[in-house]
């Protein structure tokens, strides 16, 4: 089932041309470049034109930034009409009528408990930059300096947003297990392990000798995304947020990936009824342009004027383009749209696992999906059976050769995700799992013989 299409030679030496010159000039930090060896040119919804005329499928939409995909007419227009309108696009934190329409739409799609007692602080442009905003803000607020943070987790790629993150070493950082069921910390899953890491926290908070003072905040992800797209329990996450409330610790969640409809909730905490403290915002809240802002409770603005700043916090298009966005996510019920499309696509996902053995774990909430790829040939029984980290890089590489763009988390590097716009429809949903599921079992059939022949 691979997409061909023929391109003249001379756009395939030009699209090779900037590969080139791509991995000659660029940092050698880059990404998603090294995978995903394509180069757009035009793009619209779900579909992705490359300078050597292939078109694909992008699952990837800007790491969730794309809620409603490349170039929606709604955004363009927004944009077209800041343009047009002769007004300043850089303010600083000057008070404009376009930022007054981001945030009195942004409030109206908050939990109105927040809401209604809610400030806003614009940060600079990325979701790093938010995260680093809302420690401030939280040790600001308590005169505390520690901050509790989840096995797994990814916030940023600044020095505080890393040292919260898995993998992560910083003593003001205390480390707490995020519950899973395929790999649960405590071999356990389910309610039972949830439970237990719950207990892990709470004891850990009140053992006066465990070595942990009272901190400044906990940061928790609703749905853990580079992490392996694992969501939180609904129950875990309500005594979560008992467990810091009854100790004064503020609670922040990063909604930076979860955002504006992504699990079917417009916001992922929604699901489970909690209220945070601080909500870190960002890619699909600026409408495919760069904003970031942290959303929270009025008792902790305790900040001298000026204690935050950051140039290129006054984006109007950004903002113009993020109102665009809301406005169309909430009036077209396209949370609860995910919601639907997720749970057929989740569906479909984990039949394949009756055929596949390299499927290891599906999972996932509305359009934020996960396929753990474990290694086809382990002994049986072996539950959870290793991940395969070449393997679900394999899964990749047969996606991208079948027009299908997609990328990996996971602790291992082993989880297959997509994260399609929210405005994919039930025939492209098709197309997108059809595409999948050729690449799946493409790789699998090589690295099945592959072990064959190394025996």
């Amino acid at each position: 089932m691979a997409v061909t299409k023929t391109a003249p030679a001379a756009a395939t030496v030009a699209h090779e041309g900037i590969l080139r010159r791509q991995s000659q000039r660029e940092s050698a930090a880059r990404t998603y470049a090294r995978s995903l060896p394509i180069v757009p040119v035009r793009a619209r919804g779900l579909t992705v034109e490359g300078a050597d005329g292939r078109r694909y499928l992008d699952c990837l939409s800007g790491a969730g930034t794309l809620a409603l995909g490349h170039n929606h007419p709604v955004v363009l227009e927004a944009i077209r009409k800041v343009l047009d309108s002769g007004a300043p696009l850089h303010v600083l934190d000057l008070a404009t009528p376009v930022k007054d329409a981001f945030v009195t739409e942004l409030f109206a799609t908050l939990p109105a408990e927040l809401a209604a007692h809610a400030r806003i602080q614009f940060c600079g442009p990325a979701g790093t930059d938010a995260v680093e905003a809302a420690l401030k803000l939280a040790r600001t607020a308590t005169g505390r300096e520690g901050v509790l943070a989840f096995t797994g987790a990814y916030h940023g790629m600044t020095e505080g947003a890393l040292a919260v993150s898995g993998g992560a070493r910083d003593v003001r950082v205390t480390r707490l297990p995020f519950p899973q069921d395929y790999r649960c910390p405590f071999g356990l899953g389910g309610e039972r392990g949830a439970e237990t890491a719950a207990r892990w926290t709470e004891s850990l908070l009140d053992d006066p000798r465990g070595g942990v003072p009272r901190p400044a905040a906990m940061i928790v992800e609703p749905v853990q995304g580079e992490g392996g797209v694992l969501p939180a329990p609904d129950p875990w996450l309500r005594r979560m947020r008992k467990i810091t409330a009854d100790r004064s610790v503020p609670l922040i969640a990063d909604e930076v990936q979860t955002g504006v409809g992504r699990t079917g909730s417009f916001w992922a905490v929604q699901h489970s009824g909690i209220v945070p403290d601080v909500m870190v915002l960002s890619k699909a809240v600026g409408g495919s342009l760069p904003l970031a802002v942290i959303v929270y409770h009025e008792d902790l603005d305790v900040w001298r004027p000026g204690a935050h700043a950051g140039t290129f916090r006054g984006n109007q298009l950004a903002m113009a383009a993020g109102t665009a966005t809301l406005a169309f996510v909430r009036e077209n019920g396209l949370a609860e749209r995910a919601a639907l499309l997720g749970a057929r696509m989740l569906a479909r996902l984990r039949a394949l696992s009756a055929e596949h053995p390299c499927v290891g774990d599906v999972r996932g909430r509305g359009l934020m999906i996960g396929v753990e790829i474990v290694a086809p040939a382990a002994e049986a029984g072996e539950r959870p059976a290793p991940a395969d980290a070449p393997l679900a890089c394999a899964v990749r590489s047969a996606c991208l050769d079948r027009g299908l763009i997609v990328e990996l988390g996971g602790r291992d590097g082993a989880v297959v995700r997509l994260l399609p716009p929210l405005i994919l429809t039930d025939e492209q949903a098709e197309a997108v799992l059809d595409r999948f599921a050729d690449a799946l079992a493409a790789a699998e059939r090589a690295a099945l013989a592959s072990a064959g022949r190394s025996h």
